[in-house]
């Protein structure tokens, strides 16, 4: 077999390697006979085992009390452990170590005995008390997803909360629409405003209304609070007609939204805050900016945002070619990567608590899914073009941005470029964008940089409003190249990063401004009023 088909086989370097190859077998045998071991110390009931702290699939008393199913628990536990431990030990690559603990992951939790009804006490227990009604209502529920949901377990209970009546209520209008987005510029509430605006960049894969979910749980509500004055780019969702769409249709529409957002705001300068993906289009766009001697945006925030694709993270498995290849078939044939398939993928990426929590909560115990805002927001997806798509997929597999390749609106694209104030967040438990990948960001810019590491995860942590007892992060010196050494001497602060982000932006805003009574300008008028057509995939007359 030759090097090229060898690269698109994942585990191909040990099965044609004898070292690591007798490695594998001998590693194999070890666990295999470890698992043996517990097995005899559980049947005779000796064996310490216990769940993991937070693990509620085994909250039951059942699962401590009952001999039966203590013991069905711990060797369900026993068997992941030694799993975990030989993926753990495999001599692979960092791509395919992630790729076999995905599909490691997607087995073990798909055995886990809580996902059957014999198998799961409080189900058991609930179907008794309610007659067997709860089941009649898990059938149904099944039914329901397998007809609109794709057969996957619902996380929210659809049309339970509605967009523009429920989310994204902040008071706002839409004041520049194109055929790419739509941009909302939001009332202020204070009497003076700062004199540079702030533009939220969020990703193309998902709606904007993250940033502006219930009240109170609103970043855009709270940072209108503080005085910002706040513009967000809502993207349109796209179909199979918006094929072509790519990084320069995107970056140009950033561009004309900025021009936009200074000419309403009579500001020369603006701030920016760019969010996942929408922190990578962000940073090409100021690359882009640097390179042409234009100095419109003053400082750059970053949250969550993955630029070097070299750093190890669970997406980076999907840079395997193999892999690679059949996303851009699946996307070319459709003309978007839809969100569904997105979703999914993202999903099975925690599938103990994306998936099988839903499957047991709808269909063994019979219950309606969740009414909570993240979760309808989770549902409500976007769907990529596919010359976007095809983009991502290059720029991820070859690591183009980090490495100066990637070429933008003729544009080399060089982020060491970038010499501005830069403020970036990492989030502790991000299963998506690991922080020390998001850390990186502040060595591949050459400005001023300041590094906020919050608690939660990829989307908790950006959900994160004052107020929240279990809320805090970690503040530390200037960020050097070693992550683990700016942890070592990081401080902990309790609240959450949107009031060390609003100080920090605010220092960067300018003076105070008497706020204005009117939304928009005379060359741009309020269109409607907020959360805009757009982002209830209406497709208003540009």
């Amino acid at each position: 077999m030759g090097s090229a088909e060898t690269d698109q086989l994942p585990w191909a370097s040990v099965l044609l390697n004898p070292r690591r190859l007798a490695s594998a077998a001998i590693g194999t045998a070890r666990h295999g006979t470890n698992y043996t071991r517990q097995l005899a110390s559980i049947v005779t009931g000796g064996s310490p085992i216990q769940p993991a702290k937070g693990d509620r699939r085994f909250a039951d008393p059942a699962f401590t009390d009952h001999p039966v199913y203590r013991r069905l628990m711990q060797a369900y536990l026993a068997l992941c452990s030694e799993v975990d431990a030989a993926v753990a030990e495999s001599e692979l690559p960092w791509k395919d170590t992630e790729l076999l603990q995905f599909f490691a992951e997607m087995v073990t939790s798909s055995l886990a005995p809580t996902n059957v009804l014999l198998g799961n006490p409080a189900a058991l227990k609930r179907a008794f008390e309610t007659g067997g009604a709860s089941l009649v209502l898990g059938v149904r529920n099944y039914l329901h997803d397998v007809r609109f949901n794709g057969g996957m377990p619902s996380q929210a209970k659809q049309g339970a909360l509605r967009v523009g009546e429920d989310l994204a209520v902040t008071p706002g209008a839409v004041v520049y629409r194109d055929a790419a987005c739509e941009v909302l510029q939001y009332t202020p509430t204070t009497s003076d405003v700062r004199q540079r605006p702030v533009l939220l960049i969020p990703p193309q894969i998902g709606k904007y209304y993250f940033m502006d979910l219930s009240p109170n749980r609103s970043f855009v509500e709270y940072a209108v609070s503080r005085g910002i004055s706040m513009f967000v780019i809502s993207w349109r969702n796209a179909g199979p007609e918006d094929r072509e769409y790519n990084l320069d249709v995107y970056a140009s529409s950033v561009l004309r939204v900025m021009d936009v957002v200074r000419e309403i705001t009579g500001s020369d300068q603006l701030n920016t805050l760019g969010l996942c993906a929408g922190g990578i289009l962000t940073s090409i766009v100021l690359a882009h900016l640097a390179a042409t001697g234009d100095d419109r945006v003053h400082a750059a925030s970053f949250a969550v945002t993955f630029l070097d694709f070299a750093e190890p993270s669970p997406i980076g498995m999907f840079n395997l070619p193999v892999l690679v290849g059949q996303a851009r078939r699946r996307s070319s044939r459709k003309g978007v990567l839809d969100a569904r398939s997105l979703a999914t993928v993202f999903n099975w990426l925690r599938p103990n608590d994306l998936i099988w929590n839903y499957w047991v909560n709808n269909y063994l115990l019979g219950r309606e899914p969740a009414v909570f805002d993240i979760l309808a927001w989770n549902s409500d997806g976007t769907a990529l073009p596919s010359a976007l798509h095809h983009q991502f997929l290059k720029m991820f597999n070859l690591n183009l941005l980090a490495r100066g390749q990637l070429q933008v609106l003729g544009t080399q694209i060089d982020l060491g470029q970038i010499d501005i104030d830069v403020y970036a967040t990492g989030a502790l438990t991000d299963h998506l964008t690991p922080w020390k990948g998001c850390y990186r960001t502040t060595q591949l810019m050459s400005g001023d940089m300041t590094f906020v590491l919050s608690n939660a995860g990829h989307i908790a942590s950006l959900v994160n409003p004052p107020g929240n007892p279990k809320a805090h992060y970690f503040v530390g010196p200037d960020p050097g190249p070693d992550p683990d050494a700016w942890r070592a001497t990081a401080q902990e602060v309790r609240g959450t990063w949107w009031e060390h982000w609003a100080d920090w932006i605010i220092a960067r805003s300018g003076p105070e401004v008497a706020a204005s009574t009117a939304l928009g300008s005379d060359t741009f008028p309020p269109l409607e009023p907020a959360p805009g057509s757009y982002v209830l995939n209406r497709t208003a007359e540009l």
